[in-house]
């Protein structure tokens, strides 16, 4: 069997991380301990994030035609490829999160949406807060309209002279 024939089902699975991906995220591993890399692996996993190492030459042709041929000049030395089908920012985060207690752990890039980012776009990128994360801060920050009707009928029972609700 040529070596082709080899490569090709591992090039079709990156072909299918990539397919539907709304956002590639590239990082050098280099340096990471074992559980270290477990601890990555299994934040990444829960976020719904997949992630993997290949070879360079393989992500090449498998993101060939598509936005994601844009990491072609970041994929040098080892590589590990996060993709997210949903969450454009949740590998970066992720990673941005997990570098400060392992620095070793560097970005290449990442395309996102269909744009490229360096490394220190990434790096912004991982400071934006999930759909989640601003859906709830917006949901916090607006009072209950039964609280604030309660509170306005107060206030007017006090100015009547009449009693508190």
């Amino acid at each position: 069997m040529a070596k082709v024939e080899l490569k090709q089902p591992i090039i079709d699975e990156i072909k299918g991380f990539l397919d539907g991906a709304v956002a590639a995220t590239v990082v050098d591993y280099r340096g990471l301990t074992v559980a270290e890399d477990t601890a990555l692996r299994k934040a990444l996993r829960e976020a719904g994030v997949q992630y993997k190492v290949f070879k360079n030459t393989l992500i090449k042709r498998a993101a060939e035609g598509t936005d994601f041929a844009q990491l072609d000049p970041v994929l040098d030395g080892p590589t590990a490829l996060a993709v997210s089908k949903d969450d454009a920012t949740a590998a970066a985060r992720i990673f941005a999160k997990f570098a400060k207690t392992s620095p070793k752990l560097e970005f290449k890039g990442a395309v996102v949406e269909g744009k490229f980012y360096d490394a220190k776009a990434v790096q912004a990128l991982a400071e934006i807060p999930s759909r989640e994360e601003l859906l709830g801060r917006l949901l916090g920050s607006i009072k209950s309209p039964v609280t604030n009707f309660a509170r306005v009928l107060n206030q007017i029972a006090q100015k009547d002279g009449g009693e508190a609700a």
